[in-house]
Order: C-alpha cells, then sequence, then structure tokens
C-alpha cells in the first residue's frame, strides 16, 4: 500500500506544479470583476464536480462576502435536488443546467462549470448557451479537456489522465481563488 500512496502523491505534487498560475489568476479577476459589476455568478458540475462547486460556492458567499461591502452573488446550479429531479425525469439530465440558466442568467453574468473529463453534456449545453447569451465562461477540466475546454472562452486545466487527481486539484484552485478574492 505504500508504493500506491506515494505514487499518488507524486502524480499529484508534478500535475499541482504544471497548473498554469495565469489561469488560476485570470478567474479570480474574472469574479472580481463580475462582482463589481453587480452581475451574478453560476457554478455546477456533476459527482465530485458537483460537489466542488457546492464547496466553492458556500466558500464565496461566507468567506469572500460576509461583512463586506461588495458582495458576490453567486449560486451553485446543482444544489436545488428537486429542479434536477424535475428535468432529469420529464426533460432530461442534459438540460438539468441549461434550463436554470434561461430562468436566472443575464447577459454579462459569469458561468463556471466543473467537469473531469470535460464532456459532461449536460455541462455543454448549458455552455453553448451562456456563450450564446452573452455571459462570460470558465471550465475546470481535467484529461484533455474534452468539448467544454475547447467551448469555454476561460479554463483552468489541469493536465492530467486522472480523475481523482483533476478533482484533488480543482479543490486546490477554488481554495486559491477565494485566497485571492479575499485580499
Amino acid at each position: 500500500m505504500k508504493k500506491e500512496i506515494k505514487n499518488y502523491l507524486s502524480s499529484l505534487k508534478s500535475t499541482l506544479d504544471n497548473i498554469n498560475i495565469e489561469e488560476i489568476e485570470n478567474v479570480a479577476k474574472l469574479f472580481i470583476s463580475t462582482r463589481d459589476s453587480n452581475k451574478q455568478i453560476f457554478v455546477f458540475g456533476n459527482g465530485g464536480s458537483g460537489s466542488t462547486a457546492s464547496h466553492m460556492v458556500c466558500d464565496i458567499i461566507k468567506g469572500c462576502s460576509y461583512e463586506k461591502e461588495k458582495r458576490f452573488r453567486i449560486i451553485c446550479l446543482n444544489d436545488n435536488i428537486p429542479t434536477l429531479l424535475a428535468y432529469s425525469n420529464d426533460v432530461g439530465y442534459e438540460h438539468v443546467f441549461l434550463e436554470q440558466l434561461k430562468n436566472l442568467m443575464n447577459d454579462g453574468d459569469l458561468v463556471l462549470g466543473i467537469s473531469g473529463s470535460g464532456n459532461s453534456l449536460n455541462v455543454i449545453k448549458a455552455f453553448e448557451y451562456a456563450n450564446l447569451e452573452g455571459a462570460n465562461t470558465i471550465a475546470f477540466t481535467g484529461f484533455s479537456g474534452g468539448k467544454l475546454k475547447q467551448i469555454a472562452k476561460n479554463n483552468v486545466h489541469i493536465n492530467i489522465d486522472d480523475m481523482q487527481i483533476s478533482e484533488d486539484l480543482h479543490v486546490i484552485v477554488m481554495h486559491i481563488i477565494y485566497v485571492l478574492l479575499n485580499k
């Protein structure tokens, strides 16, 4: 077991060392400009990426807005379980984020989708709509980045073919952004 642990940590460290710092800095700047323009931020993902999206929104609502004059207007689209279930059942799971954006998103809002593979159809459909309707888009991806990396206006790409390490580093990136938003 020690060998597997050491291998995992070695892969994690080497991938961490190759993260593009400018991509992270760009995301923080986009969050700040969106807040300062009184626009909204929508964050979402599936599975572990959905957990990261929820975690990000919690940290920013509480940690970056509480007792501050300027507050982030940020919403996690995967946290409304009845809405997700209704669209999944009645329309199709590929529409769960898209349809919520149609109700809530305005021109100039910021849309951040998290997908380890970059090929989650529900995230891709939401990005296609967001791009068409004038939102700014940010993708957090792993592996090759998939279609999401290609269509997103901005990316934080974790270039490794390992879902767990991609997810680990998405959380680390999210915490770095939190620090940058609080400086």
